[in-house]
């Protein structure tokens, strides 16, 4: 049992201020259950040398800080990566899911379940966070969701609400500390927060809860916004959320968990998907991808309008318009690019349709005499099948990708590491050798790992090869919970199309217009109507970023 001395903050539009002085008080057992291994994970309100600072739940085992990098692909494949010089496609940021029932029943296996479904969308930790009414834990660590969970982690996850996340890391390094839900005790009961997003002004509300006297231990921005929340004024969370939430800029698609419910926000210019949907056995869930929601068998899904709040307790539901949606909307087009599953819905379209059209554009624009149409799989098959439709040329497969390279631990030799790519794909002489081949990929990022695939596919006997992209060259870095490195970083930014065309060393080398990309989404190319956001295109960004931060800017104390 620990001592405490109790704080009392109100959030106003601008800020926070302290209201009471330190009022000494008796024992108490937190809202935050300890965990079943013994680790300490009691949080409480306590003042030292003034600083206000609610302490976070410990991880409920080991630290695994390795070096381990886990890739995605769009259609849900685990790809653990350490050789990172043949990775060469975005990362996206995280996932997030939310679940409430009226029952409990099966409540961590549906958390485990749905997070299972979001894990292309982040690889580097898993999490979930439960209460039962009274009482929260959560359990998180590094790692895939299979390696973080097991039935013995999730069985003391029980309860009636939960929330889940699976992170790729946009802001703070991969560690341990980072890995989410992040979970508080606040003068409100328990508080647990999934983010998907980025804050572009979380430095300047950071520097802010520090001035305040608040204490930090990740390097997040997710653990401002729940620290915010903490603090805030009003009678309940959702009017502490509405309070809160025009203080922050940028990309949040969140869930959140309080001792009696489940929350989802999603920011009022509608960056990152988050659909909400009914379960069959009772209850609802939040997920980012509709993909997850279906997996649990939801059904009346639709998504969470920008600026809108979605309370879930038990069996029902409210939604409330907190904020007025941004008059330019700007959802990310490399949802359909790339990062979503091709069985989701994002923004009311199918995307394995989107794609399909992609593939089609391309070959509106870049009409080439070939033998055969090969895809980068897996996220580029859709658009390799558009192009062989709209072409005439035929569709087969070229690349055979190893699905299970990136799932042991053994560092290959170096031998093995010069080969790059040849780690993960295999050609098919057979369908390659003495043909024209037509090679769609989804994007080119870094330029390295285009100009080996390219060479695989001339080894085995290609007499051409024309490299085509489903969308334009990305030239400008995302601020807004896409990891794509620094501009310098960017081959597009740094080297002309012809140029790009003999570092990969193909016959030819083609970007799909934005304009074309634009009507395969269903939209027109115009700034300011289009309601996407398009700025590692174009560098037009929906809102200012020049309080952007680094990756590491918050890795400064704390090692």
């Amino acid at each position: 049992m620990s001592k405490h001395v109790a704080f009392s903050v109100e959030a106003t539009q601008t800020g926070w201020s302290t209201l009471s002085s330190p009022t000494p008080s008796g024992e108490f057992e937190g809202a935050i259950a300890p965990s079943s291994d013994g680790a300490g994970r009691l949080a409480g309100r306590r003042q030292q040398k003034s600083a206000a600072k609610p302490l976070v739940a410990t991880r409920a085992n080991g630290e695994s800080d390795g070096e381990e990098r886990v890739e995605r692909t769009s259609d849900g494949e685990e790809r653990a990566e350490r050789t990172s010089e043949i990775d060469d496609y975005p990362h996206d940021e995280c996932g997030v899911l939310g679940v409430s029932t009226p029952h409990g029943d099966g409540l961590a296996q549906l958390a485990f379940f749905g997070l299972y479904a979001l894990q292309h969308r982040g690889q580097e930790g898993a999490g979930i966070a439960v209460s039962d009414g009274h009482r929260a834990r959560v359990h998180k660590d590094t790692g895939l969701v299979s390696r973080v969970f097991s039935p013995e982690t999730l069985a003391p996850l029980t309860g009636y609400h939960a929330i889940g996340h699976t992170r790729y890391s946009t802001t703070g390094a991969p560690g341990a500390r980072n890995a989410q839900p992040f979970m508080v005790e606040t003068m409100h009961g328990p508080l647990a927060v999934a983010h998907n997003g980025n804050i572009v002004n979380a430095p300047a509300l950071r520097d802010e809860l520090l001035s305040k006297g608040f204490g930090l231990t990740a390097s997040s921005d997710t653990e401002v916004l729940m620290l915010m929340l903490a603090a805030a004024g009003g009678r309940t969370w959702e009017e502490r959320l509405e309070r809160t939430i025009p203080a922050w800029k940028g990309a949040y698609s969140l869930t959140l968990l309080a001792a009696d419910r489940v929350l989802g926000v999603r920011d009022p210019w509608g960056f990152r998907p988050l659909s909400v949907g009914r379960l069959p056995s009772g209850g609802h869930a939040l997920a980012s991808e509709t993909c997850a929601l279906e997996t649990l068998g939801c059904v009346e899904i639709s998504e969470v309008a920008p600026g809108e709040i979605i309370t879930l307790q038990g069996a029902e539901m409210h939604r409330r318009q907190a904020l007025t949606a941004a008059a330019t909307q700007s959802h990310c087009t490399f949802e359909f690019v790339y990062f979503s599953r091709p069985d989701s819905v994002w923004d009311g379209r199918s995307v394995h349709s989107v794609r399909q059209l992609l593939g089609e554009a391309l070959a509106d624009e870049y009409p080439i005499e070939a033998d055969v149409v090969i895809p980068v799989p897996d996220s580029s098959i859709p658009a390799a099948v558009g192009y062989s439709r709209r072409s005439g040329i035929e569709y087969n497969d070229g690349l055979i990708k190893n699905r299970y390279i990136g799932r042991t631990f053994i560092e290959p030799t170096q031998e093995m590491r010069e080969r790059g790519v040849a780690l993960k794909f295999n050609a098919l002489r057979e369908n390659l050798a003495g043909k024209r081949v037509v090679m769609i990929d989804d994007s080119l990022v870094r330029g390295t790992t285009a100009g080996p695939l390219v060479k695989l596919v001339r080894d085995a006997g290609a007499t051409e090869v024309h490299l085509l992209i489903t969308c334009p060259p990305i030239t400008h870095a995302c601020h807004f919970g896409v990891d794509m490195g620094h501009d310098q970083d960017l081959v597009a930014a740094r080297l002309s199309v012809p140029e790009i065309r003999e570092l990969v060393g193909v016959d030819s080398l083609g970007f799909l217009s934005l304009e074309g990309m634009m009507r395969a989404v269903g939209r027109v190319s115009d700034p300011g109507r289009d309601g996407y956001c398009n700025a590692c295109f174009t560098g037009r960004y929906p809102i200012p970023v020049e309080e952007a931060q680094a990756k590491l800017a918050f890795e400064g104390a704390l090692a």
